[in-house]
């Protein structure tokens, strides 16, 4: 019995020593699943975790970056040298007094499958050639289609297939505190996606376009961006960037879009017939400040006061004076220049419409047929006056390399 129990116990202690040594050199021979735990199993389940079907991060606006980056180009302009401007050393060039073409860098947004594509007119002003270049490496040489100066918008077309577009959105539903993301093309340095939220809406008096009614961001828009979009959390066209706040050319939390609801009727009438119509009443507005009301003994502290009337046009036949003051036009109240331009703006040529008025202290209704705004420089002592130059440190987002 003793023998017997010998024998058991060292053969158990050299099963157990080749076990051991099994389990030490060999593992895969006694256990089937380290074959999906080791390396290979962790290539195969890679790809499915971070796939386009994995769900994005928490906080994360991929979605809407995803969505419209496609659809934003970049715009890249030639001009001629100026007269005077841009010498360079003739060694360099061949040629003693030899200027050499500046080149414009700024973006677009492609709004239509036919090639339609929306941009900033300062971006492409000028230009003498112009070539847009999509997020997917094509390129394309752009046709201007027309140029609307008065809201700085332009748009191009471009003769190329399956094109990426991006839906306008409804800018009258957002809201102060929104997050947005601004994408372009700033610096040269490829696309860029930035993100903020809408720190403000109905910006005017601005100074920078003529009919203003700019969303304002903090989301980073620098040179290049001009033309870009601004687009909301689904990814959809809210604005088109066009202007920022700095003192030194960079991004200052302060930039300014042209609302999409603007920027899709100067599309319209821009593709439909090559310029914009606009209302037109030929009249030079000044706004009401509390020193001109009280020196003028006006009952009000805001609003707009009549500086002169334009000669045989729409307001002059209607009756208005100088020193009339407007309260509102087609029954939308007025209180600056900016409302005023863009309430007679937006009314058909053509049509009349009924203007209240206080004059010497006694309302009075007018009515007026609208006429169409001149278009160009032709215009002078009109309604052009309210937004003249100012000396307030606006860039426009168009960095060009000279």
């Amino acid at each position: 019995m003793r023998r017997f129990w010998l024998i058991f116990a060292q053969a158990t202690t050299i099963a157990l020593g080749v076990v051991f040594a099994v389990r030490v050199l060999a593992p895969q021979w006694l256990d089937h699943s380290a074959s999906i735990s080791g390396p290979a199993a962790v290539l195969q389940l890679l790809p499915a975790a971070s796939g386009p079907t994995a769900a994005p991060a928490t906080g994360s606006y991929s979605g809407a970056a995803q969505k419209a980056m496609p659809a934003v180009v970049s715009v890249t302009t030639t001009r001629a040298p100026k007269p005077g401007r841009g010498s360079l050393p003739g060694r360099i060039f061949g040629g003693s007094g030899t200027r050499m073409p500046t080149v414009g860098l700024g973006s677009g947004v492609i709004v239509s499958s036919a090639g339609y594509v929306l941009t900033n007119n300062h971006v492409i002003e000028g230009a003498e050639e112009i070539e847009v270049k999509l997020a997917d490496g094509r390129e394309a040489a752009a046709q201007v289609v027309g140029r609307d100066p008065d809201t700085d918008l332009a748009v191009l077309k471009i003769r190329l297939h399956d094109l990426p577009t991006l839906a306008f959105g409804d800018e009258t539903q957002a809201r102060v505190g929104d997050v947005v993301l601004a994408i372009g093309y700033p610096f040269g340095v490829g696309q860029t996606v930035t993100q903020g939220i809408v720190s403000a809406l109905g910006r005017t008096q601005l100074g920078i376009n003529t009919f203003e009614n700019f969303i304002q961001t903090d989301a980073a828009i620098n040179p290049g961006n001009s033309g870009g979009a601004l687009v909301d959390v689904n990814g959809n066209l809210l604005g088109i960037n066009t202007a920022i706040f700095s003192r030194s050319g960079g991004s200052l939390g302060i930039g300014f879009a042209v609302p999409a609801s603007t920027a899709r009727s100067v599309l319209q009438q821009l593709v439909q017939s090559g310029h914009v119509v606009r209302g037109w009443i030929g009249m030079e507005p000044r706004d009401i400040s509390p020193q001109l009301a009280q020196a003028l003994s006006l009952p009000l502290s805001d609003g707009v006061i009549v500086a002169a009337v334009l000669r045989n046009g729409p307001a002059d036949r209607a009756g208005m004076r100088a020193g009339d003051v407007v309260i509102d036009i087609a029954g939308q109240a007025v209180h600056n220049t900016g409302q005023l331009l863009n309430a007679v703006a937006a009314l058909k040529p053509g049509s009349a419409a009924a203007v209240r008025i206080l004059r010497q202290g006694q309302e009075q209704q007018l009515r007026v047929k609208i006429g169409i705004r001149p278009q160009g420089s032709a215009m002078l002592r009109d309604e052009d006056s309210a937004n003249a130059e100012s000396d307030a440190p606006w860039r426009s987002g168009e960095n060009r390399a000279r």
